[in-house]
């Protein structure tokens, strides 16, 4: 049993050192790559990733109930707000004009800004009052 407890400290270990050094090289993304969109991908996919290796290299190490529920948590709220953050961060730098829109390879907002309206049918549009002519 002490030889499996020392298997599991290691791999913990290791775990929590291999997620440090991702989260590491994600930050170094985030200095040296150029425009905001890879900024944006470089502040969430590798931080997520070694984040996630960090709390199961300390789940390894803790063993206890509690412990692991909380470490759940914090996984489960990472990976639903890092994602969401990102994607608000790029999205309000498309709309103001921090994106250089000739080097996207598909540009689906570009519709939607442009046009005032966009149409939902091709019908006649129904009376706001309810009244059939």
């Amino acid at each position: 049993m002490n030889v499996f407890l020392q298997v599991t400290d290691t791999a913990g270990a290791v775990l929590v050192f291999i997620g440090a050094a991702i989260c590491l090289l994600g930050v170094v993304g985030m200095l040296k790559l150029p425009d905001v969109l890879s900024r944006s991908h470089a502040a969430t996919k590798p931080q997520t990733l070694g984040l996630l290796l960090v709390l199961a290299g300390v789940g390894l190490r803790l063993r206890g109930g509690m412990d692991l529920a909380t470490l759940g948590l914090i996984g489960f709220f990472q990976l639903m707000t890092g994602p969401v953050a990102a994607h608000l961060v790029a999205r309000s730098a498309y709309r103001t004009g921090q994106i250089e829109r000739g080097e996207l390879l598909f540009d689906d907002l570009d519709a939607q800004l442009t046009d005032p309206e966009p149409e939902r049918g091709t019908g006649p549009r129904p009376d706001p009052g309810g009244r059939q002519d």
